[in-house]
């Protein structure tokens, strides 16, 4: 079944309290408001809420019914109102947004200015422990995934670098390297482009990249990913980060660590989050949200209508889609014995820190390969679960926990009434990430 909302009619809702019910998406005309004509406020992240959730919240929408919708611009920068009309009203109806920095996501949920948080990071846990009084922040009630983003190194079009490793890049940004001729990509003193302190694109880059070394001094900082990108490619000795939406004119830089291969941020290496700086676009909300419409909204973002309007803006979206694999790098031969018939799927599952738990975003992802596999073309077809992981004190133990990985998944997809094939483990055999062994703690789906 599609995740997708459809529309409702004859639904009633008495109070602003009233339970969301999952199973019967709203609709608008039955939603009660606390400011008349406001539906929802969100903000947060520059790189979800600049064009992803405006686009979202045009089509949610039009998919309620509503006519002649616009967006208009605020009195500030990157602030937003997406109205529409019902038709038999001349009250518009709206969603507002204002992207200042996914920092401004958990304020505006702290001070109740915002139903809904953007980010472009994980919420960190001294504010999990400021929003306490709404519930547990880090529960699948509050946090949700609504799409894939990897972070792309870009340099001018006419620099001759093709790959660079991380160590590399923190050393360029905390000013260790200055001159590109230390790196071969010609001369020239290196110009450094940055994210601002709001934005979660710079914590991302803070945290996989620079780690404790400093930004370098006199690094241009930009509030906006596209702006950023712009002084990039008109500059042949500038590099900078933005997000893979926001390349644009520039070029992304292949990038890898200690015993990794490096990696285009690619649809299928980000998709699966095996490009190492891939990461993830957040929506959050209280989990005792009052407002009904909130959950609604999430519900159609996460869903294959939201997902398509991922695509559209340039990210990578979470609805599974096959692809045919490249084999020829292949090295261990049962590996290879059991995927050389199968197509890959753009789905990787992940787990919570250091157990074989399904993290929020995977348990979403089980959900969608349900429906993925409910579809008439994969009813003679089968799910390929292959567990991988970190290095432990022993080969055996590794292959054992990344095969119990693989069982738990296999479990969640039979408890959705999906069947697969015997799971296989792999262990350590095929990291991605030579720092961070939980980035490697996953599991594989393949169709055969």
């Amino acid at each position: 079944m599609s995740n997708e909302p459809q529309p409702l009619s004859n639904l009633l809702y008495a109070t602003l309290g009233a339970i969301w019910l999952t199973l019967s998406p709203l609709s608008l005309a039955d939603m009660p408001r606390v400011t008349e004509g406001l539906l929802f406020t969100a903000k947060g992240s520059n790189t979800v809420g600049a064009e992803l959730v405006p686009r979202m919240a045009e089509q949610y929408l039009q998919a309620k019914g509503l006519i002649n919708i616009s967006r208009q611009a605020l009195g500030r920068e990157n602030e937003y109102r997406v109205i529409g009309f019902q038709s038999n009203q001349t009250q518009p109806s709206y969603i507002d947004i204002a992207a200042h920095g996914s920092s401004t996501a958990f304020e505006g949920l702290d001070n109740q200015s915002a139903d809904i948080g953007m980010a472009s990071r994980r919420i960190k846990s001294e504010e999990v422990q400021m929003l306490t009084h709404l519930g547990d922040m880090e529960s699948f009630a509050a946090e949700k995934v609504i799409a894939i983003d990897g972070l792309a190194i870009i340099v001018h079009p006419q620099n001759k670098l093709a790959a660079l490793n991380s160590e590399q890049v923190a050393k360029i940004f905390s000013g260790e390297i200055s001159q590109w001729s230390q790196l071969g990509g010609g001369q020239g003193d290196i110009v450094r482009y940055a994210r601002d302190e709001n934005s979660g694109t710079w914590d991302t880059f803070k945290n996989l990249v620079l780690g404790k070394l400093p930004l370098a001094k006199g690094t241009a900082r930009f509030e906006s990913n596209d702006e950023l990108s712009k002084h990039v490619a008109g500059n042949i000795n500038g590099i900078g980060f933005v997000g893979l939406a926001a390349v644009n004119k520039a070029k992304a830089l292949a990038i890898y660590n200690q015993g990794t291969e490096a990696m285009l941020p690619t649809e299928i290496a980000v998709a699966t989050e095996d490009y190492l700086l891939s990461r993830r676009l957040y929506l959050y909300l209280s989990p005792n949200s009052s407002n009904p419409l909130v959950n609604d909204f999430i519900h159609f973002a996460q869903g294959q209508a939201g997902q398509s309007v991922v695509e559209d803006v340039g990210y990578v979206s979470q609805n599974p889609s096959l692809v045919k694999p490249d084999l020829n790098n292949i090295e261990d031969p049962d590996y290879l014995a059991l995927v050389k018939n199968a197509q890959r799927l753009s789905v990787n599952i992940r787990f919570n820190a250091g157990s074989a738990e399904l993290d929020n975003k995977a348990l979403q992802d089980v959900a969608r390969l349900a429906a993925f596999m409910a579809q008439p073309e994969q009813q003679n077809q089968q799910l390929l679960l292959i567990g991988f992981g970190d290095a432990k004190q022993t080969a055996s133990r590794a292959t054992v926990l990344s095969k119990l990985r693989a069982t738990a998944v296999k479990m969640a997809l039979y408890n959705q009434g999906i069947g697969s094939a015997p799971v296989a483990g792999f262990g350590a055999s095929k990291q991605v990430d030579g720092s961070n062994k939980e980035r490697n703690q996953r599991v594989e789906v393949w169709l055969q």
